[in-house]
């Protein structure tokens, strides 16, 4: 089974969730899609680690065929190619490799090369995989990273966990494509409901099942709650505001490893999270 843990921002607790239960559900596998940036493996401290570049293909002008006929650059609808000074320059920051130039230039003056953009990785933690990505600084989008993450030789196992990106982007579309669940993390705030809903919005969106975890819960009113009680949205769980766990995952410690009463307290959200699914299965197949 495949699951995306998803938050509208930074600092809900998206990786604290999403490491927590790869690390409970024994044979797993984790998979970093927070490309920008990455801290799963900070956490698991992989062993054995395989590394592979990626890369995406950028039109290589042959200015001694091109006879600046335009063509190409009519032809780009992203502006990533312009006729100045009597050559044809590419712009490599909004290029979308879609190769369409190349196919197009009847002087076959475009060719393609490949540029380095990021990098995978693929190590090993006690019983979990880990894999992942890392966009190179300054580089436009990360969509093209985590597609290579997600087509990474995995273990076999009876749950993937894909730590997503923060927000609402391109890239967290890209790392919930082939999720059967999403866990979608919350704060008990006004701040935290937006975030929440932004989320909440993507999955349906995607028709994507989900359900989300109440992450920092105090004993006072929690706007995050009533939003899922008014939206009809499943509460998985609530992780109380908790200096101890804090304290243990700033120093990038796993807390299910680290102390018993967490490893009861994520192996409950894992447990509700599949009856969840369960509960949907069933219902679908008697529709």
């Amino acid at each position: 089974m495949k699951i995306a843990v998803l938050s509208g921002k930074g600092g809900t607790g998206k990786t604290l969730v999403s490491v927590n239960l790869a690390a409970t559900a024994g044979q797993s596998v984790y998979i970093d899609c927070d490309v920008e940036e990455p801290d799963g493996h900070l956490f698991f401290k992989p062993e054995q680690v395989n590394e592979k570049n990626v890369t995406v293909p950028l039109p290589f002008i042959n200015s001694s065929l091109c006879t600046g006929c335009r063509k190409c650059v009519e032809f780009c609808k992203f502006n990533a190619l312009a006729f100045v000074n009597n050559r044809v320059t590419v712009f490599e920051e909004i290029c979308h490799s879609c190769g369409g130039c190349v196919l197009l230039c009847p002087q076959k003056a475009v060719s393609e090369r490949e540029k380095t953009i990021g990098i995978i990785r693929q190590g090993s933690s006690g019983n979990v995989t880990v894999i992942g990505g890392t966009l190179n600084t300054g580089e436009a989008s990360g969509v093209p990273v985590i597609k290579e993450l997600l087509k990474a030789p995995q273990a076999e196992s009876s749950l993937t966990v894909f730590d997503c990106p923060p927000g609402s982007a391109c890239i967290v579309m890209e790392s919930i494509k082939g999720a059967d669940y999403c866990i979608l993390v919350a704060e008990p705030t006004v701040f935290g409901v937006h975030n929440l809903n932004m989320v909440y919005e993507l999955v349906r969106l995607f028709g994507k099942s989900y359900g989300v975890i109440l992450n920092k819960c105090l004993r006072e009113e929690n706007p995050a709650e009533n939003y899922c009680i008014e939206k009809g949205i499943p509460i998985l769980g609530r992780i109380p505001f908790d200096t101890e766990l804090g304290a243990i995952n700033s120093v990038a410690e796993i807390a299910v490893r680290a102390k018993s009463k967490y490893h009861a307290l994520f192996t409950s959200l894992l447990k509700k999270m599949l009856e969840e699914v369960r509960d949907e299965a069933a219902a679908d197949s008697q529709r």
